[in-house]
């Protein structure tokens, strides 16, 4: 059996639709209040064993009634809001809940793959580099990167990275993101305002170097996210800390003229400006390096703006039924 938590969210359930496809059925659901929110349509169509709440999936396992039933777990569950401010609660959820997993998995030698975040650079100073010695160093500017940074730094000091692999997710979209609110893509957002006015809003600019929309981030398809993941599942001799990002920085402006491209509207953007409250922590750049995940084979032939954007719109975004 292999176990998905957070496996009704938007990358948790984008693994368990992959599984789908590659035959997988024997699949374990890990989410809070899942059946009670609009998570559930992302999972309602897919084929898996159940669904367990967090804590009782913890219970369960720390109890041993899962000794000997799982070949694989993908942490994917965790507090993945970027403006949470409680640091206990984040710690409790992100790094406590991952240190117990992680335990288990290790004395168990079960596969773990978990999410990490890129959140974990902070501002970007020291670049975008995984590797492990330049971890330590990174400074994330809100709880919830650090939340995820602390258990990166948990998995060296302790020195499991050649025991579990962990995944930096940089800017993902795609299908399947619908519950999240504020914190959904900016693809999406920017698909309901053209449909809505006709228009898509971006931030000013407020560095010479980059023009109002110039400003630039490392886009992944969701996708190309989970072929990735798998890769590595596959290739259970390879772990670590890799970034996943496309490996490419690109600018908001490509962003809506590839929308706007795929839903055949003209192209009609505004720039306004940006609140003061997010000024000064605002990230003119972001781009994965990843030298460190090719290096170990996997064909990282991930989809550029134009093209994932273009999947997302025609085949989800446009349909009656937008879920994976």
């Amino acid at each position: 059996m292999i176990v998905i938590t957070g496996g009704a969210g938007f990358i948790g359930s984008a693994l368990v639709w992959k599984l789908n496809t590659l035959g997988h059925k024997n699949l374990l659901v890990i989410d809070q209040d899942a059946k009670a929110s609009s998570k559930w349509n992302n999972i309602k169509g897919l084929s898996f064993e159940g669904c367990l709440e967090s804590s009782e999936f913890l219970e369960k396992l720390e109890k041993k009634e899962f000794n000997g039933k799982i070949s694989a777990i993908f942490h994917m569950g965790a507090c993945s809001s970027t403006t949470e401010m409680n640091k206990t609660y984040l710690k409790e959820n992100n790094s406590g809940y991952s240190e117990r997993i992680a335990k288990w998995c290790i004395q168990n030698n079960v596969y773990l793959g978990y999410a990490s975040s890129a959140a974990t650079y902070g501002d970007g100073k020291l670049g975008f580099s995984d590797d492990d010695l330049l971890t330590p160093r990174l400074k994330p500017l809100n709880p919830y990167g650090q939340s995820k940074l602390d258990f990166d730094i948990w998995v060296l000091k302790n020195k499991f990275e050649n025991k579990i692999t962990g995944f930096r997710f940089f800017n993902v979209y795609g299908p399947n993101e619908y519950h999240k609110a504020d914190m959904r893509s900016m693809v999406q957002k920017g698909f309901e305002q053209i449909r809505d006015t006709g228009k898509l809003r971006l931030f000013k600019s407020y560095k010479k170097e980059y023009p109002d929309g110039g400003q630039k981030r490392d886009f992944i398809y969701v996708k190309d996210v989970v072929d990735a993941m798998l890769w590595f599942y596959q290739h259970p001799e390879i772990k670590g800390i890799y970034n996943l990002g496309q490996g490419a920085a690109e600018s908001w402006n490509t962003l809506a003229e590839a929308l706007f491209k795929a839903m055949g509207k003209p192209k009609n953007i505004e720039y306004f400006e940006m609140p003061d409250s997010i000024k000064n922590q605002y990230q003119y750049y972001t781009a994965a390096d990843m030298s460190k995940l090719r290096k170990t084979g996997c064909p990282a032939h991930f989809k550029n703006l134009e093209r994932g954007v273009q999947d997302y719109v025609l085949n989800y975004l446009l349909k009656q039924n937008p879920y994976l």
